[in-house]
């Protein structure tokens, strides 16, 4: 396969990749961060990590986990490489000025808005995607005429909901953990606006599901738009390297 194809609204291919308790929180109480993903789903995710031009994130992660959102070469038992440029949607200007997204080690865009009067340093791209908040479409079209081709979406909760519900991806995959989180303040997968009916409901289409480790993952697309991507989503790393399944059967 070529190089990947540019979807209808020149847009980057889209893989939204999440781990989640088996009742779908992606935190404990409060949001506070839960270490959900086994070995097996760590190597799978620096695997997605290193096929991605870029890696997304909102600001709410940011400020509550401080990620690098480099690929951890050493869990895939690989030199260090090339790491994705990382995108953090601020719409308000909130990233912290110790975060390490802003420490110059990797490119870095923070998306905002015009709202917005941070100053972020100069070694970091801003870019400004809506009037009061981030527009997820405009931005994801700017990261296009950036170069950017395959981005990798890791959340948090309003991002992930964005994303899914408006259809801006290509892939979405879950790793279930085995445990129940539960409570009242445990972010869910997706939250932001209720749906009051199918008609507002997300569809999608199981494209695969495995056992991976003590848990499982299943991987879905957009219904009625299951175009493969596993060759065009090919990892950076070195040629003859065992792939460990980057997403079912697709």
């Amino acid at each position: 396969m070529g190089s990947p194809r540019a979807p209808p609204t020149r847009r980057p291919l889209v893989w939204v990749n999440c781990a989640a308790s088996l009742d779908g929180r992606i935190a404990f109480a409060g949001g506070k961060r839960a270490a959900l993903s086994g070995p097996e789903d760590l190597e799978r995710v620096q695997r997605l990590r290193a096929g991605a031009d870029a890696i997304l994130v909102g600001v709410g992660t940011v400020v509550k986990d401080d990620p690098s959102l480099r690929v951890h070469w050493e869990l895939l038992g690989e030199p260090p490489g090339p790491n994705p440029t990382r995108v953090v949607v601020d719409g308000s200007g909130r990233t912290p000025a110790s975060a390490r997204v802003l420490d110059g080690s990797t490119p870095t865009i923070i998306a905002t808005s015009e709202r917005s009067t941070r100053r972020f340093p100069s070694h970091i791209r801003t870019v400004v995607a809506g009037a009061t908040r981030v527009d997820l479409d405009r931005l994801f079209r700017a990261l296009f005429d950036l170069g950017i081709r395959k981005l990798m979406v890791e959340g948090g909760a309003e991002i992930l909901s964005s994303v899914l519900r408006t259809g801006l991806f290509d892939r979405f995959s879950v790793y279930y953990a085995p445990l129940v989180i539960g409570g009242a303040t445990a972010p869910p997968v997706v939250s932001g606006p209720e749906t009051s009916g199918p008609d507002e409901a997300a569809p999608l289409e199981l494209l695969g599901l495995e056992r991976l480790g003590p848990g499982y993952l299943a991987t879905y697309a957009p219904a009625g738009h299951r175009e493969p991507l596993s060759e065009a989503w090919t990892p950076r790393i070195r040629a003859g390297t065992h792939l460990h399944n980057p997403g079912g059967s697709v």
